[in-house]
């Protein structure tokens, strides 16, 4: 595959990320119409697409003939999808599912995140990236921060939905 852009993208690479920066930009819109990634509304829905289409083009691009963190991710990725689609679609999880479900989308947040953050500060600017190793400390911190992020948000929307349950059942 032949570069395309200063940033070193394959024609694949560059439609994944163009992907991913949608998929960012929808899961920022599902947070904050729904509070949550919520599959039946409409940024949810295109959150989700995006996410499949990003997860399942990284596959490709990371050829190197072993398993490397972002296959990882990526499978981790699907594992997590199809956890929180089984959720939301069935009672497998029992009264739990709708947590299950919750949880389980808001982390594809922080799974996409995490190498959406490496890739920017790695490549950008061309020629003189912000980090100049996968290894540099700051993207450890950030990483960091971001698990935080998640671990506030997943508890609020906890917090909602056990709100939600109590007005439902009159209390």
């Amino acid at each position: 595959m032949t570069e395309l852009t200063p940033f070193k993208l394959t024609p694949l690479g560059l439609v994944h990320t163009l992907v991913s920066l949608v998929c960012v930009l929808l899961a920022v819109a599902a947070v904050v119409v729904d509070r949550r990634i919520d599959p039946s509304s409409a940024p949810g829905f295109w959150y989700l697409v995006t996410l499949w289409v990003t997860t399942l083009t990284g596959f490709p691009i990371f050829r190197s003939g072993k398993v490397t963190p972002p296959h990882v991710l990526g499978w981790l990725t699907v594992a997590v999808l199809v956890i929180a689609a089984l959720a939301g679609r069935s009672s497998v999880f029992g009264r739990f599912s709708p947590y299950v479900e919750t949880i389980a989308y808001s982390s594809t947040v922080l799974l996409l995140l995490i190498p959406t953050v490496t890739e920017t500060l790695t490549r950008v600017p061309p020629g003189a990236p912000w980090v100049a190793s996968l290894d540099a400390p700051i993207l450890r911190a950030i990483y960091s921060v971001l698990l935080v992020l998640f671990l506030i948000a997943a508890t609020l929307q906890v917090r909602g939905l056990r709100d939600a349950e109590a007005l439902a059942a009159g209390g």
